[in-house]
């Protein structure tokens, strides 16, 4: 018959001391990947998994064989795969910073925002193209690839000096992720839709195609009528005003109070058209 008697308080505080470690540790890790490529990567892992785990049950033997053959060489391949997020968690660690609360996050989004809007504005009285890619939950390192990296801190005199006429950097995307400029000269795909508009060109279906395959928001100005576009989720606002173009990013680039009283970035994808 059980009894509390039989219950060692020590180990139990042990256990629960155990867990709650455990579980932190996974938290702020999660929050190292996020916003990368590693969380797709992630999920295929976990779906690799199952997929063993199901055929392992029913009795697929053949199946059953391959995933254990995958799962086996699979150690080796995510310290390939996540070598990216591995540094960078190794970096904040050595800084102190793995575990720390990112306080100032509300200001850097406000600044963040006001350089792009400034350096929008700018571009547009004068009529410079420019096309600017604002990272979100998916990962855009494929395109990141194709320019120049930066890694350069986001102001807009420096989004501005980017898309100056016959400079090396003009032609192509910049692409952002939070306060950074992570690399420009990017190219992005170009959309197929027969739906656009054929007086469009090359930088809007540009902004159009990277919004139907990723969740990035992406900001265009028409070289030659000085208007301002936004794209997200393969939808096109054009010819917006600094004031729109404003309300729709700190719309889709909310900041939020987390329940632990700590800050962090966050993105909405709900349709504000």
């Amino acid at each position: 018959m059980f009894s509390w008697s039989d219950i060692n308080f020590l180990d139990l505080l042990r256990s629960v001391v155990d867990i709650l470690v455990v579980t932190y540790v996974i938290y702020k890790l999660i929050m190292v990947i996020r916003g990368t490529k590693a969380v797709q990567l992630s999920k295929g892992i976990i779906v690799v998994v199952l997929v063993w785990f199901i055929s392992d049950k029913l009795g697929l033997k053949t199946l059953n064989f391959i995933m254990q053959q995958v799962i086996t060489f699979s150690v080796l391949a995510i310290i390939i795969i996540f070598q990216p997020e591995l540094r960078r968690a190794l970096e904040q660690l050595g800084r102190g910073r793995l575990f720390s609360r990112e306080v100032q996050e509300e200001e850097q989004r406000n600044q963040s925002i006001e350089a792009i809007v400034k350096a929008t504005t700018y571009m547009a009285k004068r009529r410079i193209g420019a096309l600017m890619s604002i990272e979100r939950e998916t990962g855009l390192n494929e395109y990141i690839e194709t320019g120049i990296p930066m890694h350069a801190h986001l102001s807009s005199q420096l989004l501005i000096n980017v898309f100056i006429p016959n400079t090396p950097l003009h032609d192509g995307a910049v692409i952002i992720k939070g306060d950074e400029i992570t690399a420009a000269a990017c190219y992005l795909p170009l959309s197929e839709s027969p739906f656009i508009s054929k007086e469009l060109g090359t930088r809007h279906r540009a902004a159009m195609g990277v919004s139907e395959v990723t969740d990035s928001l992406t900001v265009i100005v028409s070289e030659e009528t000085g208007g301002i576009s936004l794209t997200k989720n393969g939808e096109l606002f054009r010819n917006i005003s600094e004031e729109r173009l404003r309300e729709l990013l700190e719309k889709e680039w909310l900041f939020q109070v987390k329940s632990t009283g700590g800050l962090r970035w966050n993105w909405r994808g709900k349709n504000n058209g």
